[in-house]
């Protein structure tokens, strides 16, 4: 079994259904019939709402969020909505059932209505069962190419600047810095600096796999939601994410799972090689300040440094 040493929690502190301005509500009550529920659903960093609703006409899943809880996070969602709008069928995506993208008193809002998927998120620490249903999943998504009439990023693209910050950190180490980082600063920045051309593929990936972004249907099943970060990249790295998610949260021995990575076509360096990447990443982003509107996203990436640096001194067998 894995896990870090601090209770993780892998969400931030959204607004609330009634906090929605009139005209979002309206728009859902328009699609929906009159809304008789809202379950606010947990996961996630955005600040803006994510509900279950149910209305006279049907049930669906919506986000909604302004750019004064966060500038960003509605350039985000349009960006779910743009990917949701094409994705190829094998995805498993929520199907997208609506959007919204207005100004209400000057202020942009941004909502996206899908499927209302039964399901629940993978239970942490992970299960055996939900680790290979999951990687089920993302072996469908990687099984084919990404239709070239699909126009997502390229992943290598998309994530140059993130898997390149090592040389960041070495210029201006952070305070209480890991001594193990410390003492395998020269080799982490060597494999760091090969990141890039890893990431480069021709397979639909979804790049944010966490267990808040799975749900579990009641056949055991496993579907992808939250799909904002969609890129056209490497077959495997969707599976590593998920595995790193697992040292996260703790679970089964991920090292059980290592020829799913070789039958998607990771050496044991390749793996090497992003986890060092994905270090100077949580270990640089851990020290900024908090973004508007996401108190709690430091402390998580904080612990994600941790289980990164943990993953990394067994797989090279240094407990020093």
């Amino acid at each position: 079994m894995s896990a870090t040493p601090e209770p993780i929690r892998p969400y931030g502190v959204r607004i609330s259904w009634d906090d929605l301005p009139r005209p979002v509500r309206d728009w859902v009550a328009g699609e929906l019939g009159e809304v008789g529920e809202v379950h606010p659903q947990q996961g996630g960093f955005s600040p803006g709402t994510a509900d279950r609703v149910r209305g006279s006409r049907g049930s669906a899943f919506v986000k909604a969020v302004g750019e004064s809880l966060n500038a960003h996070t509605p350039d985000l969602v349009a960006r779910e909505i743009a990917v949701l709008q094409q994705l190829p069928a094998y995805a498993g995506a929520p199907v997208l059932l609506s959007s919204f993208d207005e100004r209400i008193a000057g202020e942009r809002w941004v909502a996206l209505m899908v499927e209302d998927i039964p399901g629940r998120h993978p239970r942490v620490p992970w299960q055996d069962h939900e680790v290979e249903a999951a990687l089920d999943s993302l072996a469908r998504l990687a099984a084919e190419p990404l239709p070239e009439t699909v126009d997502l990023p390229a992943l290598e693209e998309d994530m140059a600047g993130d898997v390149s910050l090592w040389p960041e950190i070495v210029a201006d180490p952070p305070e209480g810095l890991d001594p193990w980082v410390v003492a395998h600063l020269d080799r982490l920045v060597e494999l760091g600096a090969a990141a890039v051309p890893l990431l480069r593929g021709d397979r639909l990936v979804h790049t944010d796999i966490r267990s808040d972004n799975l749900l579990v249907t009641g056949a055991g099943a496993v579907r992808v939601v939250d799909w904002p970060w969609a890129c056209r990249g490497g077959a495997w790295v969707d599976s590593l994410m998920l595995l790193f998610n697992v040292r996260v949260h703790g679970g089964p021995d991920v090292a059980a799972y290592a020829p799913r990575l070789a039958d998607l076509g990771a050496s044991e360096e390749d793996v090497d090689v992003l986890l060092s990447a994905l270090l100077g990443y949580f270990v640089h982003a851990a020290r900024l300040p908090a973004p508007p509107g996401l108190p709690t996203v430091r402390a998580f990436q904080r612990a994600q440094a941790v289980a990164a640096a943990d993953w990394l001194r067994e797989r090279w067998g240094d407990s020093a």
